[in-house]
């Protein structure tokens, strides 16, 4: 019998998958949230509001639609109230704001994939508490950045 994979493992595996959904050309982003007893609380990934049908050439202008964009850990915050959740798994590390919600919603461990140096996330991190810790090898991270032959870019 294997060795089981660990919680921050699983978390970011599962995160890894709920990227796939992004409709982001440019940048797919996914996140979980798991509760005290690591059960999964909920997936979610970065992409327009639901039912928006943007315009045509909307995703030509990688600039332009970026602050269109509702990031996966809003859209994870979504699915749950504050203290439900106790981890949180990302596979781009929290921008600013987003980790300024993860810590508004009371959550205890944070881990990422990839890095993004424009972020006060450590900071942050470390003021409040909260564990902020890379994951870098994980089920499914041998497709971390390449997804479904597509090409994730670098850290906006």
């Amino acid at each position: 019998m294997g060795e089981r994979i660990s919680i921050p493992e699983y978390a970011m595996a599962l995160a890894q998958v709920a990227s796939l959904r992004s409709e982001d050309p440019y940048r797919k982003v996914g996140a979980a949230a798991l509760d005290a007893d690591n059960r999964v609380i909920g997936t979610a990934y970065n992409g327009l509001a639901p039912g928006f049908d943007p315009p045509p050439g909307f995703w030509d202008d990688r600039d332009g639609r970026q602050k269109f964009m509702l990031h996966a850990e809003i859209n994870l915050c979504s699915l749950f109230r504050r203290g439900e959740a106790r981890i949180v798994a990302t596979t781009t590390m929290p921008c600013t704001s987003c980790m300024q919600t993860l810590c508004s919603y009371g959550i205890k461990e944070i881990y990422y994939n990839e890095i993004y140096r424009e972020s006060d996330a450590p900071e942050i991190a470390d003021l409040y508490g909260i564990k902020l810790e890379r994951v870098e090898c994980f089920p499914l991270s041998e497709f971390s950045p390449v997804l479904s032959g597509r090409v994730v870019s670098a850290v906006e």
